[in-house]
């Protein structure tokens, strides 16, 4: 799964890197090295405009934890932060917006925490990075889905909440000691399709499904202060030495 993710880059910088259109500098959110479920994150996503003749690639502010539309209320949100790769395209909560909202989440790495042996009914735990070995940015597929909340005016500024998952899948070898689950990440070639929103075909949208090759990604042990959302700091991705690593439980 994929509980935490540290996100510093600038809009700019994002917007240069996935060949962004269109984006609102007011929706700018400063960098975090903890971000948390409801938080707002950035994702990179296509919409056709109305009358428009091709998708417009956008920047946008969502809010992490999706509701799906049918939601009486938001509340499911901080259970619905990650989407199963092998279900997705079935699931009551995500196969709509499976099949046309899908988004690109860009982090620099995610948080994974590894059970260690000891420590009765509450064992320690080591928390990792996970980012990419070249230090580039790490693209994880996502949906989206709009939210009406009735409790406002149409017109009203609160009047729709967005809201995103991220999809994850297998380990791959090198990572599955620590959690048998990991983010999907995308390589470049395949950002242009998993962001069309005219590709809508379930077979073709699984065949995206696919993890690039192993050995792209670095996971380096961290301080457990990465626990506790309080904390935010680039301190939280700094590596730790072999005499740092946790023995005990935080």
């Amino acid at each position: 799964m994929c509980g935490r993710f540290a996100s510093t880059r600038r809009p700019e910088d994002l917007a240069e890197i996935f060949g962004v259109e269109l984006w609102d500098p007011t929706e700018t959110l400063a960098p975090s090295w903890n971000v948390a479920p409801t938080c707002p994150v950035l994702a990179v996503l296509e919409r056709l405009p109305a009358g428009g003749p091709r998708p417009v690639r956008q920047l946008r502010a969502l809010r992490w934890g999706l509701v799906p539309a049918w939601s009486k209320s938001p509340e499911a949100a901080v259970k619905m932060i990650n989407a199963r790769a092998e279900t997705v395209h079935e699931k009551p909560s995500y196969r709509q917006a499976f099949a046309a909202r899908r988004c690109i989440l860009p982090v620099d790495g995610y948080y994974e925490w590894q059970t260690l042996p000891g420590g009765g009914s509450r064992p320690p735990k080591q928390p990792y990075f996970v980012s990419r070995a070249d230090g580039g940015v790490l693209a994880l597929a996502g949906l989206y889905e709009f939210w009406r909340d009735r409790a406002h005016p149409a017109g009203h500024p609160d009047a729709w909440l967005v809201t995103c998952s991220i999809v994850t899948t297998a380990a791959e070898e090198s990572l599955a000691p620590i959690h048998e689950r990991m983010p999907l990440f995308l390589d470049r070639t395949a950002y242009d399709d998993w962001l069309d929103p005219r590709l809508t075909d379930p077979e073709e949208l699984r065949a995206l499904l696919v993890p690039p090759a192993a050995g792209a990604l670095r996971a380096e042990p961290v301080a457990a202060a990465v626990g506790s959302i309080r904390n935010n700091g680039p301190e939280l991705t700094r590596p730790l030495g072999p005499d740092e690593l946790v023995t005990t439980l935080f």
